[in-house]
Formats: structure tokens, sequence, C-alpha cells
């Protein structure tokens, strides 16, 4: 059974639960959250492609993407900076002092939010026009 638009929904809704996040001012879970979406957004597509995506890292899912369709260079940026969000954002021994709900920002969660929001939008323009 192909399940892409589950996984685009999915997508979807990390993004608005990091918008949640971020009015909360749980910032380091918004940066999660919007991680989150973009990972699901690209499992989307490889599902719709009858392929497999194993990993959580945007950007390597992103260049494994790029053997079948141009990705934008600043997407790649984009899954990049997103990356280091998927541990440092959760766990308190991810980084060298303080907590992540102590050390992410406003301003950070705001820019990734953006940067999820961007590969979550290609991903669903690459299934409208495969479908």
């Amino acid at each position: 059974m192909e399940r892409s638009q589950d996984w685009i929904y999915e997508a979807k809704k990390d993004i608005e639960h990091a918008r949640s996040d971020l009015a909360s001012g749980f910032y380091n879970l918004a940066c999660f959250s919007a991680q989150q979406g973009a990972e699901k957004a690209i499992k989307a597509v490889f599902k719709k492609i009858g392929a497999e995506a194993w990993g959580h890292s945007v950007a390597g899912l992103l260049k494994e993407l790029s053997a079948r369709t141009q990705i934008p260079a600043a997407l790649l940026r984009a899954g990049q900076e997103l990356d280091k969000a998927y541990i440092s954002s959760r766990y308190p021994d991810a980084l060298p002092a303080g907590t992540p709900s102590q050390l992410y920002n406003r301003k950070e969660a705001e820019r990734l939010i953006r940067h999820g929001d961007k590969i979550v939008e290609f991903c669903s323009n690459f299934l409208s026009q495969i479908e």
C-alpha cells in the first residue's frame, strides 16, 4: 500500500507543531519538530517513487533524492542546519553545558521552521507533479 500522503500529512502537522512550540516558547522543541517535518516530507517522496529511505539526516536524504531530481542548493544547506537540531534539541548531554530548553532561542527556531517549511513545500510540489 502506497502511503506517501500519510507521510506528507504528518510532515505538515510537524511544522504546525513547530509553530505551536515557537508560540509557547519551547524553542528547542520547535527546532526538533521542524527537522521531523522535513524528514517525513522527504520520506513521503521516497514512498511515492517506491524507494526505500533510511536514516534521519535531512541533508543525507536530500542528497540521496538528488539522484532522481534537482535539489536546490539552498534546500541542501537548510537540511544541514536542520540536522544539527536532531539530537542537540532534545538531549541535555548532547551539548557541552546547559540544556536544550535553555540554549535554543526564538530566532533559531524561526529560522529552522522556515527551513522545514521550504522542504515540506518542495516535497509537496514534487508529489503533486508525479500523481
